[in-house]
């Protein structure tokens, strides 16, 4: 699609750096593959999974509304909050900025998962996820929803590209057909979608459940939860220090819940304690939401969709809990640490806490003296280390 202007797409407000892109040749690859259906598709017919940062939905969109004379109603469902705030900046500019796309803000909406994203959707673009369990659940959902000749163009980088990948989506589809690589990048084209009547009768396969009954905790989780229904070995090794954490604090935020397990822990461990769990996760909260019920601590857990702690006032925590990742996609990277290093501590109270599982090699402890405060080492293993920081 040479004539939208890939170049001028952002990755704000996600961390933005020389070596992180806003557009890759997946990007175009899918939609190169998917011109026929693009040339045919009608309105409503169309819709965009895991677009990164808008290329997919908003090149779609464009050439979708300059064929048919009226807006497309493409579809979106981006699991990061961040690429769908990205996707509506983007959008908002180059409407702005850009004469021929002055309809793009209105050309999509974005809708969660489930039967009304894909309902009479005849084409879907994905940008395939890395964990089988994320292309699993959506595989499933598109089988189960969309029209019957529904065709899906899923692309990737090759580098994060298995043989898995094709028998997940043989579960739930007839064909897949692997078009030849291109600039490091491959697309897949699957179509006739399987759904057995025993499948639609036993109703969603996700979330999944299972129970630990060594920490007293179940965990449910949807497929691009990080770490499923396991526990993750720095997230277990945080939960050792929950009865050392401001034992006077009666407001708390696991920031980056995931699926929620350090803010179920610390609820039943502290029933006085009110909580709240956010994560830019759409799976994530789903996930959460599910652990909380689980777990009999819906009450004194409010689990939020959020990027960081947009939505926290200042001032207005005690105590905060973090296990920060260190990537951003599939590049090792700082400063999405960073940036939950900072609004950790316009969100914390003079006096307050925020307890940091981490890396050992990663070394933030410079970082979270400078950004929150005081910061001391409480543990450390083989691998990881534990610090509380304590907001000046």
């Amino acid at each position: 699609m040479p004539d939208f202007p890939f170049e001028r797409l952002r990755r704000r407000p996600d961390v933005e750096a020389t070596n992180l892109f806003a557009v890759d040749a997946s990007d175009r690859l899918i939609l190169d593959e998917a011109a026929a259906g693009l040339a045919t598709a009608g309105v409503g017919e169309v819709v965009v999974l895991e677009d990164h940062y808008g290329a997919l939905t908003l090149a779609a969109a464009a050439q979708l509304t300059a064929r048919l004379g009226a807006q497309p109603e493409v579809r979106v469902y981006q699991d990061a909050l961040s690429g769908e705030h990205a996707l509506d900046h983007n959008a908002a500019d180059l409407a702005s900025s850009v004469p021929d796309l002055a309809r793009l803000t209105g050309a999509y909406r974005h809708v969660p998962l489930g039967a009304e994203l894909f309902t009479g959707a005849r084409l879907v673009l994905l940008q395939l996820p890395r964990s089988l369990a994320a292309l699993d659940e959506l595989a499933g959902t598109i089988a189960r929803f969309a029209a019957p000749d529904v065709t899906v163009v899923a692309g990737g980088r090759i580098k994060h590209m298995t043989v898995a990948m094709n028998e997940v989506l043989r579960r739930h589809f007839g064909e897949l057909h692997v078009t030849p690589a291109r600039q490091k990048s491959r697309v897949l084209i699957i179509t006739q979608p399987t759904v057995s009547d025993s499948t639609d009768q036993a109703g969603p396969a996700w979330p999944r459940t299972v129970e630990h009954p060594d920490l007293g905790l179940t965990v449910c989780a949807h497929g691009a939860a990080f770490a499923g229904t396991t526990i993750d070995i720095g997230t277990r090794y945080l939960l050792e220090f929950l009865d050392r954490m401001k034992p006077d604090a009666v407001t708390a935020v696991d920031l980056g819940c995931g699926t929620g397990v350090l803010a179920a822990a610390l609820a039943q461990r502290r029933p006085g304690l009110q909580l709240v769990a956010s994560d830019q996760s759409a799976a994530a909260v789903a996930s959460a939401l599910a652990t909380m019920s689980a777990n009999g601590v819906m009450d004194r857990v409010r689990v939020l969709r959020d990027d960081a702690l947009s939505a926290q006032p200042d001032a207005s925590a005690e105590l905060i809990l973090l296990n920060p990742p260190f990537h951003i996609g599939s590049s090792v990277h700082a400063g999405i640490a960073l940036k939950l290093f900072e609004d950790a501590a316009r969100v914390l109270r003079p006096g307050g806490e925020l307890w940091t599982v981490w890396n050992t090699h990663l070394g933030y402890r410079p970082a979270l003296t400078r950004i929150v405060g005081p910061t001391h080492q409480v543990g450390r293993n083989t691998k990881f280390t534990v610090t509380v920081s304590t907001r000046r």
